[in-house]
């Protein structure tokens, strides 16, 4: 058996990060109630729409949905973050 070349390859540099990116929760929280509960309502009636879309077969982005439903739950988190805040407070 020949010896294989113990080509190693280069270590790669790390990359540097030094702000942590914006997350969509962090845009929330950013929100009052008032725009939250506005913004939740359209996206009631998105999913709501794109649900009869579905059943009838016209859906053209189907993933839409899961990040409908994704992001109405994260504005339900950060609602119910700051009604426990001004709870305590």
């Amino acid at each position: 058996m020949a010896k294989k070349a113990a080509a190693k390859p280069a270590a790669k540099k790390a990359k540097k990060t030094t702000a942590k990116a914006s997350s969509k929760g962090d845009d929330f929280r950013a929100k009052t109630a008032d725009e939250l509960n506005t913004q939740l309502a359209s996206l009631k009636k998105e999913q709501f729409n794109l649900r009869f879309q579905r059943a009838n077969g016209q859906a053209e982005n189907t993933g839409r949905i899961r990040g409908l439903r994704r992001d109405i739950a994260r504005i339900q988190t950060v609602l119910t973050e700051q009604r426990r805040a001004a709870a305590k407070a």
